[in-house]
């Protein structure tokens, strides 16, 4: 039986040492600004992305990883003796989900498979996790695969912005949310929903919009023991020490995977986003 090879896109921010402990590949999307386009995680970095986005009068955007990206990295692997499993973000997000199914058809294997993830960033990455892992210890692609789509009930995600005027710059909220979350002092709180950023409900005041979140966290969690959990952020490192000792004292958490929110989502979020996603017990 053939090894399995994980592959995603730079969506998922895996840390860079469980990418190496598992051998996952990231492929990475482009980040748009002015003239130029850089390759996200690769020609810039979140600590500079942030920095030129608060000072930046411009809202960069993204493209997604392109089908003959996608084909390379398959065509690499299956040479290599490797099944394929691809994992890119929702398909209500972005492209790139087309792109990796343009790719399967034209390699023209079944060793190539292709999953509908219906997430996107940290989230993403409490799917890919176990399947990487699933895939060291020698499950064949099919075991894999409906593994990684059977975690998708117990994958939960909250985030908080300052402003939605990123999301609503590149068209992933509509106008009359983003004009409620413009409103004085109101903090919107969102979530996931069938693989699309939706509002939630918005929140007068950051310390309200927290515990609202950890409020919410426990009703969907039901007390249940988090497997996986990832407190990540854009640029707030020190408020998301705080989230992560508030989640560690309120939840039984069996691995933590903290993280920055990469380039491509920021360009979506904006500075100052904070979040938690969590892979619930079964």
């Amino acid at each position: 039986m053939n090894k399995v090879k994980i592959i995603t896109d730079s969506s998922t921010a895996v840390p860079a040492h469980l990418r190496d402990e598992l051998d996952i590949e990231m492929l990475p999307l482009l980040i748009n600004w002015g003239d130029k386009s850089y390759r996200d995680g690769i020609d810039i970095e979140a600590d500079e992305f942030y920095k030129r986005l608060a000072a930046s009068d411009t809202i960069p955007s993204t493209s997604q990883v392109t089908a003959f990206d996608f084909e390379a990295a398959y065509r690499k692997w299956l040479d290599a003796g490797y099944d394929v499993l691809c994992m890119p973000m929702s398909k209500e997000i972005s492209g790139s989900y087309n792109s990796a199914v343009t790719a399967k058809e034209a390699v023209g294997s079944d060793r190539v498979q292709v999953a509908d993830t219906k997430l996107v960033s940290m989230p993403l990455t409490m799917m890919v996790l176990p399947a990487a892992r699933a895939a060291r210890d020698g499950g064949s692609l099919a075991e894999v695969k409906a593994l990684a789509e059977s975690l998708f009930p117990r994958i939960g995600v909250y985030f908080i912005v300052p402003t939605l005027k990123y999301l609503a710059a590149n068209g992933r909220i509509n106008t009359a949310k983003r004009l409620l979350g413009t409103m004085l002092s109101i903090m919107p709180l969102l979530t996931l929903n069938a693989g699309k950023i939706d509002l939630v409900e918005s929140v007068r005041g950051e310390k309200k919009a927290v515990n609202r979140m950890f409020e919410r966290i426990h009703e969907d969690t039901c007390g249940k023991k988090l497997e996986l959990m990832s407190v990540f952020h854009a640029g707030v490192p020190e408020h998301a020490a705080e989230l992560q000792a508030r989640m560690e004292s309120e939840f039984e958490i069996g691995e933590s995977v903290p993280s920055i929110v990469g380039p491509m989502i920021g360009c979506h979020v904006g500075p100052g986003t904070v979040s938690i996603t969590w892979l619930k017990a079964a």
